[in-house]
């Protein structure tokens, strides 16, 4: 990888570079599935925290549970979950954007006063094209893009998963590779300016 393909990684649509990790262990919570498919997300989940040498935990002291991730088949089904509203506001405009779009699939991102991520929202829309990705592949997918604050661009030239010749789905060693060097402790939980991305590649160099 080079500088300037890091750097892309948390390059908004706006041009801001924007980065942020989490700055507390993480404490997954899914909604909407059956048993074994709640077992995928959090292996998936753990899978992911390992590679980034960061920590879960049984609970969050804030919040019970930080990362929550919402299955639904209408987005019309959120303003039905209780207390939702309160945890993420401006919900039911929120609804009306994603349903505007025919989206299937929406993060949340909150953060703690020192701009670390303290909480994420997934919202998964189980259409016709969701429904075809096998479950294993739906969770790292969101997973990787749960971890970090990428850009709203990061991953609209590809996917950040890659088929292997026997068929399984794996992260791409590229995406691992920056997703472990971004929870090096030498760098910052938060990074607001583009030189985060030489400090990265650095990193990167390193591993």
């Amino acid at each position: 990888m080079t500088p300037a393909q890091v750097q892309a990684y948390f390059t908004r649509s706006d041009g801001a570079y924007v980065f942020a990790r989490w700055g507390r262990p993480i404490v997954p919570v899914v909604f909407g599935v059956a048993d074994e498919t709640l077992a995928v997300i959090k292996g998936a989940c753990e899978a992911v925290v390992t590679l980034a040498g960061h920590k879960m935990a049984e609970t969050d002291p804030e919040l019970g549970a930080n990362l929550m991730v919402f299955f639904c088949t209408d987005w019309a089904e959120l303003p039905e979950v209780p207390n939702l509203d309160r945890l993420v506001p401006d919900l039911e405009p929120l609804v009306a954007r994603l349903q505007a779009a025919d989206a299937n699939q929406y993060r949340v991102f909150r953060f703690d006063e020192d701009g670390g991520i303290k909480a994420c929202f997934v919202f998964i829309r189980m259409d016709e094209a969701m429904r075809k990705v096998p479950a294993d592949t739906l969770a790292l997918g969101q997973m990787i893009q749960s971890i970090i604050l990428w850009s709203d661009e990061a991953f609209l030239g590809g996917s950040p998963m890659a088929r292997l010749p026997d068929g399984r789905v794996v992260m791409k060693p590229e995406v691992g590779a920056v997703i472990a060097a971004a929870y090096d402790p030498v760098l910052p939980v938060v990074a607001h300016d583009a030189s985060h991305a030489l400090r990265l590649f650095a990193r990167l160099q390193v591993s």
